[in-house]
């Protein structure tokens, strides 16, 4: 009989339905018997015990909230009866042992990459073209107008047809009811044309709204980001248009990119404006530099790598209450065998990593990484208060409504993505995973900003996990969608790449989901699978500028 609450932790005061659960109903647990006093909706939670004002709420085995009310045993916990409280910092109690995962069915296993001359290995084969500044943003749009389709990385217009067919209907005399009502379908939309460079996944044009105007700490972070973009193994070259005046010098970023590939050999056409002249002959120039960066892009073909040069970007989205039990700690399981076969993995989001930072602390190697990671964190959360916000205010609306009532409870679920390994290193945005192993790196935890940042540290794959549905993707990454439950997989199945909701019903475990997820990784990295973001054309870019963004 499949269970229908879960206790996380031993030390937790608290239950998870898993299912809805009526007024009256009977839990048993761990020889406890409950009787619940409220209805109490699937992934929100019950109190086990009587619990009086002021007294502490338990999850995970960490503090997650302190009792506004008395609650009483069987009652629903909510906004309403609790509030956000989390534990404190303290000096690093090591805690770097960690009993690594059986890899065996994963010995030998390798994935078809593209090798680049500084011995990193992408997962994906793609041109860039990038403004330095948001005044050049008209021209990368001419630019990917003009190239886009002829080369063949159109996509079917499915919406352009259906549009086109209720114009038609309106055209003949169609009225509102029928507009609204009568069935269309996609028809002969027209079928992506064939490549004219075959092994060369795509162009992508990375606009942004930044590289001037803003502090010179966010030129510096906006160029940083671009030129980790740039060294990306994913990335063959690239073409750069500068307008020459702007906070965002081509220098800054010619040096950020020094600093992360030493000798770099990529093709890089960099073009500016002021300099050049006439629009028209800047732009002829941008076509030809282009299309010659192409043909040596063309060059590269997959060949085999070992698991090792994966770098797994972790991210979760649209979080409610079953994240933290079945999609997150799954993540964290393929984390762990990543990191057990000489893999990185990057943990971020830092304002949702609220009340377990301890846990981090203790598992950082390097004492000045532990150190580093308390003043990342403290002065991200000063500035938040700062602007009058917190950390507390960062579960969003749909948070809430599915079961994260409080930021210490979405936090503590988060931070399972990241597995049980030691943390090797802990970077500031926007800087460069060198080391392999756990990574913490400081950015929002706005779901964007958040993977933009992942991949700008090296990821070249991000694992995503949702429980409410986001169709979030980056434009040279593939992001992997994974539901926290069936319902939402069977529900947006053509956003959402994988199902966890298997371990909420007891047809999988952590463990086994985990694997399974890092066998779908190790298609995704080979070109054998498309996800649904790329699918899509989900090419979701948004630099991180240092203000508050939760």
């Amino acid at each position: 009989m499949k269970q229908n609450i879960l206790k996380i932790h031993p030390n937790d005061n608290v239950l998870v339905a898993l299912v809805d659960l009526p007024v009256g109903e009977v839990i048993n647990y761990d020889g406890v018997t409950v009787t619940t006093v409220d209805p109490i909706a699937a992934k929100h939670k019950v109190a086990i015990n009587d619990i009086k004002a002021g007294d502490s709420i338990y999850m995970y085995g960490v503090l997650v909230g302190k009792a506004q009310f008395d609650i009483p045993s069987g009652g629903v916990i909510t906004t309403k009866n609790i509030k956000h409280a989390a534990n404190s910092m303290s000096a690093a109690s090591k805690h770097t042992d960690w009993n690594k995962p059986d890899v065996s069915q994963f010995e030998g296993r390798t994935f078809n990459g593209y090798h680049r001359p500084d011995g990193s290995v992408g997962t994906a084969n793609y041109w860039l073209v990038i403004p330095m500044v948001f005044c050049e943003n008209r021209n990368i749009e001419v630019l990917q107008e003009s190239l886009i389709k002829p080369l063949g990385y159109g996509r079917k217009k499915t919406y352009e047809t259906k549009a086109q067919q209720l114009i038609g209907k309106i055209k003949a005399g169609s009225g509102v009811d029928e507009i609204l009502y009568t069935e269309i379908n996609a028809g002969d939309a027209a079928s992506q044309e064939s490549k004219v460079f075959p092994n060369v996944d795509g162009i992508k044009f990375l606009n942004h709204s930044g590289g001037c105007g803003g502090t010179r700490q966010d030129a510096e972070a906006l160029c940083g980001l671009l030129a980790g973009y740039i060294t990306h193994p994913n990335c063959a070259g690239a073409t750069v248009l500068s307008l020459g005046c702007q906070n965002a010098q081509v220098s800054i970023l010619e040096n950020e990119i020094q600093k992360r590939s030493p000798g770099f050999k990529k093709p890089l056409y960099v073009l500016d404006q002021q300099t050049i002249g006439k629009e028209s002959d800047m732009m002829e120039q941008a076509l030809r530099k282009t299309l010659a960066g192409l043909i040596q892009a063309n060059e590269y073909t997959r060949q085999p790598a070992p698991l090792s040069k994966i770098t797994i970007g972790l991210e979760c989205g649209g979080s409610d209450g079953f994240s933290g039990i079945s999609a997150n700690p799954a993540i964290g399981y393929t984390s762990d065998l990543l990191v057990a076969m000489g893999g990185s993995v990057i943990l971020a989001e830092f304002p949702e990593l609220c009340g377990v930072e301890q846990n981090l602390i203790d598992r950082c190697i390097q004492q000045e990484d532990a150190d580093r990671f308390v003043n990342l964190v403290r002065t991200y959360a000063q500035r938040a208060e700062e602007a009058g916000s917190g950390f507390d205010m960062n579960p969003s609306p749909g948070n809430i409504k599915d079961g994260l009532i409080t930021d210490a409870i979405k936090s503590a679920g988060a931070a399972k993505k990241g597995g049980t390994s030691p943390v090797v290193d802990v970077l500031d945005y926007p800087e460069k995973v060198v080391n392999p192993g756990l990574n913490l790196l400081c950015t929002p935890g706005n779901d964007v900003e958040s993977t933009t940042a992942e991949v700008g540290s090296g990821a070249n794959v991000v694992l995503f996990t949702t429980g409410l549905g986001t169709p979030t993707g980056n434009p040279i990454v593939p992001v992997v969608k994974i539901a926290t439950n069936t319902n939402l997989y069977n529900k947006m199945s053509d956003i959402i790449d994988l199902n966890t909701g298997t371990i909420i019903e007891g047809d999988e475990t952590i463990e086994q989901a985990g694997a399974r997820i890092l066998d779908y990784v190790i298609q995704v990295a080979s070109g054998e699978v498309e996800v649904a973001a790329v699918r899509h054309g989900q090419d979701d870019f948004i630099p991180w500028k240092r203000g508050v963004s939760l």
